[in-house]
């Protein structure tokens, strides 16, 4: 099943949008479409933040890298600022993703 997002009022795909598509194209009503997405984003982020890598076939893949501690420096005085060692998220698109954004770009 393909999902049609015919035009987006913003630049960004929103979660509201995500429902009303679920609505709209796959019947469910407004509360479980709403729903289904929550959960969706509370299920990857309660992933990430026990540590556990994300893999969404055909997407990509989120993981959680963590950074040491490092020296900085603050561009705009130019003193020298200590770092904390902090985890971040990563994002790796798929090839098959990535495909589909260089085709897009190209006009194919």
């Amino acid at each position: 099943m393909q999902l049609a997002v015919e035009s987006l009022a913003t630049p960004a795909l929103t979660k509201a949008q995500l429902a009303e598509l679920l609505f709209d194209q796959i019947g469910l009503n407004k509360r479980e479409s709403k729903d289904m997405v929550d959960a969706f984003f509370v299920l990857i982020a309660e992933r990430l933040v026990n540590g556990a890598d994300v893999k969404i076939s055909g997407f990509g893949n989120f993981q959680i890298r963590t950074k040491a501690a490092r020296p900085g420096r603050n561009p705009r005085t130019g003193q020298t600022v200590a770092i904390k060692a902090r985890r971040v998220v990563t994002f790796h698109a798929s090839p098959k993703l990535k495909e589909q954004v260089q085709n897009a770009a190209l006009g194919d």
